[in-house]
């Protein structure tokens, strides 16, 4: 069962905000609130306008992953404390480097008067690190391929599956929910972002096929609504279709353009932004297949 509430998305003022489990309420989203969901016992979606955060409550604190933003920081502290009533912050665990889901740590940290810990995978240190921004520190701990947290009994893992939006975006799994959260090269029914800015090819597919030794049931996602096991299905099945029609669109001797222009997989057309970035998917993965 998925329980919905909403937040006031206004920061001014705010301290803390009660939140329970409801008659679910509206999907729509809109810049003047949040919606937090219980996607199984102790495990939440935080909803900011087209981002997703995650927390997971243990007996020993809370697991916040994904602070996006200084001001949604605040907002997802004060929807934690509203949520696991009297519970601490017990980490802090970034997806990946990208600032637009890893920004606010501090703030966050700040709503609970505490300094916990900030996890990443460690190839996220040295990029956070140069780039220097004092609302994105770096992580405290870093892992190479795995790592379980443990708090108050309860497993949160860590998984590094190899380069695919990133070289350096793990996957968190909550072992007795069956719940993933996973950011960025996976969504629910949507294609590619984009021209798939920074995407490793062909360690991408790698990391799809990975993805699936894990024994999860829900998927929560960076973006977007949540998902299962189904969901994961039908993108690999995209990314695979993908690879083999551009390949075609290549053996037939088209060029980049020709390739977005004509390829076309319409058992997707149905797919979130399939008219906008399909195309612009088409020649991310031409130029992947033309260089080689």
């Amino acid at each position: 069962m998925i329980c919905n509430v909403r937040v006031p998305f206004r920061l001014a003022g705010l301290v803390a905000v009660p939140v329970a489990c409801a008659a679910p309420a509206d999907e729509a989203d809109s810049e003047e609130g949040v919606q937090v969901s219980q996607v199984a016992d102790g495990v939440y979606q935080f909803n900011a306008g087209s981002h997703n955060a995650f927390f997971v409550d243990t007996d020993g604190g809370v697991v916040a992953f994904d602070p996006i933003s200084p001001e949604v920081a605040v907002v997802l502290g004060a929807a934690i404390r509203g949520t696991a009533r009297d519970k601490p912050l017990a980490a802090i665990v970034y997806s990946h480097s990208d600032a637009d889901h890893a920004t606010g740590a501090p703030l966050l940290q700040q709503v609970f008067d505490s300094d916990v810990p900030i996890i990443a995978q460690e190839n996220a240190l040295p990029i956070i690190t140069e780039a220097g921004d004092p609302s994105l520190p770096p992580p405290d701990l870093t892992f190479a391929d795995e790592l379980t947290l443990r708090f108050g009994g309860r497993a949160i893992e860590l998984h590094y599956l190899g380069p695919s939006h990133t070289d350096n975006l793990l996957v968190g799994f909550v072992p007795d929910a069956g719940v993933l959260f996973a950011v960025d090269f996976v969504s629910n029914d949507r294609v590619g972002y984009r021209d798939l800015p920074g995407w490793h090819f062909d360690d991408l597919y790698v990391a799809l096929d990975r993805l699936m030794e894990i024994p999860f049931e829900t998927v929560v996602f960076g973006h977007g609504p949540v998902g299962d096991r189904s969901t994961i299905e039908r993108q690999l099945a995209y990314y695979a279709d993908l690879r083999d029609a551009v390949q075609e669109a290549l053996d037939d001797g088209l060029s980049e353009e020709e390739a977005m222009a004509q390829v076309r997989l319409d058992d997707y057309a149905h797919w979130g932004q399939y008219e906008d970035w399909f195309p612009m998917n088409v020649g991310a993965v031409y130029r992947w297949l033309a260089d080689g």
